[in-house]
């Protein structure tokens, strides 16, 4: 579980998150929605301690995420956030083998190779993964990264916007990749997805930030509520029960 008591950050008076409240169950796919500059973003780097809080408390897994080592929180917790500054002159499997360091400590045995072909093979770059970054068209690279965080084979996933660059059929692509690892690796995935429909197809819950707060937090039935969602967008946005499920209409 990722508990998450009271926790602010401070920008300015007038430019503020929290204070945040907030327990995300164990298991299962958890999308972050909102406006722009709703803290979306703010809020899952405090969680995996890449921005410190001003106030308040987070714990992962019982784990203080500000006390605990930072070699003990690399075991339980990963995260991949939007703007992403690694050499270019890396290959696609050498990125992915980053994602063994907390487990390898660099030295890469067969067991870590084999794990790191695994998520290679999971998000179709096989035929990638001698390539180096610079030579890939934007949505590869984004593959290439998740498959960093997931060869870290942690048991919580921490995603800031992983539909970046993607286009529709791979975004399509992208979800189903994160709905298999929730359900079939038992992952508890937490992330920040721009488009509603998205995240309405493919999540267990919905956590729904407006303004650096909790606006709400439920089901996908909960939420793709047309009230709730018109309030939140400030926009008119009406919902449709299809076969697929629900579907927001702006």
């Amino acid at each position: 579980m990722i508990n998450i008591l009271n926790a602010r950050k401070m920008y300015t008076d007038e430019v503020k998150i929290g204070p945040l409240n907030i327990q995300i169950p164990k298991a299962g796919l958890t999308s972050l929605i909102g406006p722009n500059g709703a803290g979306k973003s703010t809020a899952l780097l405090m969680i995996g301690r890449l921005l410190n809080m001003d106030e308040g408390q987070i714990k992962v897994a019982n784990m203080d995420v500000s006390e605990s080592k930072s070699e003990d929180l690399a075991k339980i917790l990963t995260i991949l956030r939007q703007e992403n500054h690694f050499v270019t002159r890396l290959t696609v499997r050498q990125l992915a083998g980053f994602g063994r360091f907390p487990h390898s400590k660099g030295r890469l045995t067969k067991a870590d190779e084999l794990i790191i072909s695994k998520y290679i093979d999971f998000l179709d770059l096989t035929d990638l993964e001698n390539r180096y970054l610079d030579e890939l068209s934007g949505g590869q690279r984004q593959r290439a990264y998740v498959a960093m965080v997931l060869c870290q084979e942690t048991e919580y996933v921490l995603l800031d916007e992983p539909l970046n660059n993607l286009d529709v059929a791979r975004s399509v692509q992208m979800m189903k990749h994160l709905r298999h690892v929730a359900n079939e690796f038992g992952r508890t995935i937490l992330a920040v997805i721009h488009d509603i429909n998205f995240a309405a197809k493919y999540s267990d819950r919905i956590c729904v930030m407006k303004d650096g707060q909790v606006a709400a937090f439920g089901t996908v039935d909960d939420i793709m509520n047309p009230k709730l969602l018109t309030d939140i967008f400030e926009t008119k946005i009406e919902i449709i029960r299809s076969p697929y499920g629900p579907l927001a209409i702006y």
